[in-house]
């Protein structure tokens, strides 16, 4: 049985040609992927009004419409082409509910089964936990992308957001009510809302108003009962939970309620490329991370750093890219960065000025001028990549940048992004909401390395290796550990939007319902370095909320024992309706 009701969004002929041409061979077939087990969520999702799913072909044969529409819709959301391979495990079935209801019968559905569920929004999970669920157990996706909708109040100053809104339709519905709002949140339009928010959410503005978690009022949660709950009814330590304790674990959030921020209607954009000696760059470098996280809240001065341009474009030698934004006039941005930062020499005619939304399709990275294209949640642009992270607390050595430097020459294809703290975000109590990295933080590094496939495929024929490992990999895998005397420690921290599975998993077949205290302490390696001492506090809310651990993934918060939960879980089971 399979049932597809409509097609994919803004499909375009991008899309096809995309579809066509990528390798989607027949995937390795998953035993449990039997017809009995489609045939059962099929009829249960039937029956309870479920209208738009489509589920793993029993017939792979490449010409067949079902087995074309299955890959089509799996694809479309990985952004990451690594998970996107025949080899990685494949959904029993991929559910996209249109309505409120719809989404709690789905989870509805798939507890009736016993399958995993994994939650997609945007699809840019960096390990694919949205997407893939790499221990053996049968699993289902439930697709936000049809809950969507934005709905303003200027009145109030607050906007209400469904969770499968990407942040560029977030911005430009913002943008179309009023032209003196916007939102603090991530740069990328084609991110999903409800996971960047579910992990903390920093952006350009995040120095100006704190992160886009710290600017959520309301949510609507689905639990894994199906009881709809909003921030009374969930009670405020699983609210404090969901924004910022990392998405996919708590619940399924159908909507947020985020609070508008105010934005000139004249801001500032540049971008700096400064290519040169590694003495020239080191040198630049040095002085940034002394100005950047101390420069006034309306300032951002981020860097990208490597021997090749994030932009792809061809570079000689090393090269540092500053990416500055302001809530003002050039003249003003120009006139104090070349005050604290005259080594960095900025021109006029290096930044713009533009209205809040311009600024987003300015640094979007979208080869776009109408900024009604930022609600298009296909990303056309797809690579392979893997990325890493860390916190500086104290200005990295000139010995240390040239180390990195160093690393970073050896590949044209990896580079850093250094994100300025400072300003507001030094102004927040760690324990405010999950996220902890706040004083005392300089900047953040997010180590990226992009390849496509014949790229591996040449690495491998240059190094004359048959072996199995990835190139690109084990050389991000030593640029981190090389970076180790300078960064934080004790615990080496990281920010769990840029999750990392090279910092510990739980494999959820070890994990059984007896050992459950054992996963608590098993997740404390990577648990208390993207959450620091937040993640007892964490814990205890998941213990709450999803006592059964029913919302899981490789990196997610454990609960308790379930003796102990049994005395925990004593929130009202009430399930108020929020109006949206």
């Amino acid at each position: 049985m399979m049932m597809v009701v409509k097609s994919l969004p803004h499909e375009t002929t991008t899309f096809k040609i995309w579809f066509i041409h990528t390798v989607f061979l027949v995937a390795i077939i998953p035993a449990f992927c039997s017809s009995m087990n489609t045939d059962t969520i099929a009829t249960c999702l039937a029956n309870k009004g479920v209208k738009n799913f489509t589920l793993f072909p029993n017939n792979h044969d490449e010409e067949d419409t079902s087995w074309r529409a299955y890959y089509s819709f799996l694809n479309f959301s990985i952004q990451n082409l690594r998970f996107a391979e025949s080899s990685v495990p494949k959904p029993i079935a991929i559910v996209m509910p249109e309505t409120k209801e719809e989404l709690v019968n789905s989870v509805i559905c798939c507890r009736k089964g016993s399958w995993e569920i994994r939650v997609r929004c945007g699809g840019h999970s960096y390990e694919g936990t949205s997407s893939v669920a790499t221990d053996g157990i049968p699993f289902v996706i439930i697709d936000l992308m049809n809950l969507d909708r934005v709905s303003i109040d200027l009145e109030s100053g607050v906007a209400w957001v469904e969770g499968g809104a990407i942040l560029g339709k977030t911005y430009y519905a913002i943008s179309e009510a009023s032209k003196v709002h916007g939102f603090s949140a991530g740069s990328c339009p084609t991110v999903g809302i409800g996971g960047h928010i579910s992990g903390g959410g920093f952006g350009l503005l995040s120095r100006k108003y704190g992160l886009a978690a710290d600017n959520v009022v309301d949510a609507v949660l689905i639990d894994a009962d199906g009881r709809v709950l909003n921030r009374e009814s969930m009670g405020e330590e699983v609210f404090w939970a969901i924004r910022g304790g990392g998405g996919g674990v708590w619940g399924i959030v159908y909507a947020w309620k985020i609070r508008l921020l105010d934005v000139p209607k004249i801001v500032t954009g540049c971008v700096i490329s400064r290519p040169g000696s590694k003495g020239h760059v080191a040198r630049l470098v040095e002085k940034w991370q002394h100005v950047s996280p101390n420069l006034g809240d309306d300032f951002y001065l981020s860097v990208f750093v490597g021997a090749g341009l994030p932009e792809r474009a061809p570079a000689i030698g090393i090269s540092a890219t500053f990416k500055g934004f302001y809530l003002g006039p050039k003249a003003e941005f120009i006139s104090e960065v070349n005050r604290v930062f005259p080594e960095l020499s900025i021109a006029p005619g290096d930044c713009k000025e533009m209205s809040w939304i311009e600024s987003v399709v300015y640094f979007s990275g979208l080869n776009v001028s109408n900024a009604a294209k930022l609600t298009d949640r296909y990303l056309a642009d797809k690579l392979y990549f893997k990325a890493k992270s860390d916190y500086v607390k104290s200005p990295i050595s000139r010995a240390g940048i040239r180390l990195a430097l160093d690393v970073l020459e050896e590949e044209p294809k990896g580079y850093v992004i250094l994100d300025p703290y400072g300003g507001f975000m030094d102004r927040i109590d760690y324990e405010s909401i999950p996220f902890p990295h706040r004083k005392g933080n300089l900047f953040s590094i997010q180590y990226m390395v992009e390849w496509k496939k014949k790229d591996l495929e040449n690495l491998k024929m240059m190094r004359r290796s048959n072996s199995n490992s990835n190139g690109y990999v084990d050389w991000i895998r030593k640029f981190y550990d090389a970076m180790a005397p300078y960064v934080s420690s004790a615990p080496r921290a990281a920010y769990i939007n840029y999750m990392d599975l090279d910092l510990g998993v739980m494999t959820m077949l070890e994990e059984g319902i007896d050992e459950q205290a054992d996963g608590v302490a098993k997740a404390r390696l990577w648990g208390e370095k993207y959450f620091l001492k937040n993640y007892d506090r964490l814990v205890r809310a998941k213990t709450i909320v999803d006592p059964l651990n029913v919302f899981r993934n490789q990196q997610g918060i454990p609960p308790l024992s379930l003796v102990t939960a049994s005395s925990s879980s004593s929130y009202s089971s009430s399930s108020r309706q929020q109006s949206f």
